[in-house]
């Protein structure tokens, strides 16, 4: 299954359509977006990230990216998307339902990020729900899990704004900017009520 061209692999099986913005793998023609919005936001991004390689945003990096992406997609995997406007088609940011555990679990768990123009306008809520209705109804799923650091507040409420539930405290659950560091656990099943998005 070849994604690095929309075609239809991409339009049927693996876009997302959101409230005015929408999901979708990333493509080769996405880098220079991509590596704009993540370098103007090296700063913003850097304290919730994993160590950023010092090649990470170079074209043959990007392209080893989109492989990993699409290998992770065809094995059921992992699920990584690009979030962009639909109004204008400008990438925002990513989302990616990963670690998929089938089996007895049916379980994922969300990570996103955001650039740092775009943060704070409920973009990400808005690619939160739409990514949850496809981890629920697309890969039958139940269960999403996501993890933030505990002074991460603006992440604590986009989760509780859209439905996740606290479920408990993990120590040095992950290692964030070179360090490992405790993570406030969440978690969402295919039951509960996801919350609608609030007038801005």
């Amino acid at each position: 299954m070849a994604l690095f061209r929309l075609g239809p692999s991409i339009d049927e099986a693996h876009f997302i359509k959101g409230d005015g913005i929408y999901l979708r793998p990333g493509l080769m023609r996405d880098f220079e977006q991509w590596r704009w919005v993540r370098e103007f936001s090296r700063d913003f991004l850097i304290p919730w990230e994993p160590t950023w390689n010092n090649d990470d945003h170079t074209r043959s990096a990007f392209r080893g990216r989109l492989r990993r992406h699409t290998e992770e997609i065809e094995r059921d995997r992992a699920y990584p998307f690009f979030i962009f406007r639909a109004r204008d088609d400008v990438l925002m940011g990513g989302l990616t339902l990963g670690q998929v555990r089938r089996g007895v679990a049916q379980t994922t768990t969300l990570g996103y990020w955001m650039g740092k123009p775009h943060a704070g306008r409920g973009h990400m809520a808005k690619a939160v729900r739409a990514a949850a209705g496809f981890a629920f109804t697309n890969l039958r799923l139940h269960r999403v899990e996501a993890a933030c650091l505990p002074h991460n507040i603006a992440s604590m409420q986009l989760l509780e704004g859209v439905g996740f539930t606290r479920e408990g405290y993990a120590r040095a659950y992950l290692r964030i900017n070179g360090v490992w560091q405790d993570h406030v656990l969440y978690g969402l099943l295919e039951n509960d009520p996801v919350r609608p998005s609030t007038p801005r």
